[in-house]
């Protein structure tokens, strides 16, 4: 079983959870929404991209670890040309040695305007960098 941490961002009204964790291990979705406001945040690859990350590293404290935790990321991009975008927001928030990562580009994400969603798995007190 696992528990669903409470990150302090607005709950979907779609029937999915953003963060879980189970024992030590975290799995976290998230895209470019206002934690706030709930709206999505539009705008450029590296604005939505910047909000996008914010809520993970929200969701990774709330569950008791820190972005260095991360040990796989999974991207989706609407297009192929915001993944430089992407990677110099990205390299803000992650250092070398980086999660293993997938980007994938999709035809559509599930929101007007968003260009940009992820899925992070966490490693709880595991990662040694």
């Amino acid at each position: 079983m696992f528990e669903l941490i409470d990150t302090g961002m607005g709950e979907s009204d779609l029937p999915v959870s953003d963060t879980v964790r189970a024992g030590n291990l975290v799995w976290s979705v998230h895209i470019s929404e206002d934690p706030v406001t709930g709206e999505i945040v539009t705008g450029d690859i590296e604005t939505q991209t910047r909000r996008t990350l914010q809520n993970l590293d929200q969701a990774i404290r709330a569950a008791g670890g820190t972005l260095a935790d991360v040990v796989q990321m999974q991207v989706f991009l609407i297009e192929k040309t915001d993944s430089a975008g992407m990677n110099k927001v990205y390299t803000e928030f992650f250092q070398a040695p980086y999660p293993v990562r997938a980007t994938v580009v999709v035809k559509e994400l599930l929101s007007a305007g968003l260009r940009i969603e992820v899925l992070a798995h966490a490693v709880l007190g595991e990662v040694k960098r």
